[in-house]
């Protein structure tokens, strides 16, 4: 009988350390969907360095438009995603009051709407998998995993992500690798 394989829904991926060149090299993923038709993820921790404003037409609130955009990953830089969170969205659909969206109008109502609780992240472009293909990488141990939280998502600084989770996952291997340079030769 053939092994399930584990739904990584709602889990952080990181860079094991094995990712060295490529996109991913020291990224945190949030996988928002995964399941037989494939995986879809949103990096956390690479802001364009631009804000949403510059970027997308539309006449967004001046909280959205201030926001800064993230990239999402290497799939279809052009497209929207976002992540909303508030007191209570029994609608959540990525983690318990976390949502997944990609729709403008939607995006433009939940800008427009007040609460002191809202949050939104959005993002350029995704990370994606065809079927099998994340569960292959975790297979060859490419990424790690830990669960996600509302505060890793929306509440620690990108550039100190990576070694955050890594550090809290614990273990000396973990330690080590958290602190190891983007750029192998600055060591």
């Amino acid at each position: 009988m053939a092994e399930k394989s584990k739904i990584l829904q709602g889990q952080l991926l990181l860079d094991s350390g094995q990712l060295e060149g490529s996109f991913f090299q020291h990224t945190v993923v949030l996988i928002c969907k995964h399941d037989a038709e494939g995986a879809f993820g949103l990096v956390l921790n690479r802001p364009l360095g631009k804000p949403v404003g510059e970027f997308i037409i539309a006449d967004l609130p001046d909280t959205l438009k201030t926001s800064p955009l993230f990239v999402g990953g290497p799939v279809q830089p052009g497209a929207l995603s976002y992540l909303h969170t508030d007191s209570f969205m029994p609608e959540a659909d990525v983690l318990p009051n976390l949502a997944l969206g990609h729709s403008l109008d939607d995006l433009l109502e939940i800008g427009e709407n007040f609460s002191a609780t809202k949050k939104v992240r959005l993002f350029a472009g995704y990370a994606g998998w065809s079927p099998g293909q994340l569960e292959s990488e975790m297979k060859r141990k490419s990424w790690l995993t830990f669960p996600a939280s509302l505060e890793l998502v929306f509440e620690t600084l990108p550039d100190e992500l990576w070694q955050k989770v890594l550090k809290r996952k614990g273990g000396w291997k973990n330690k080590l690798l958290a602190q190891t340079p983007e750029d192998l030769s600055w060591n």
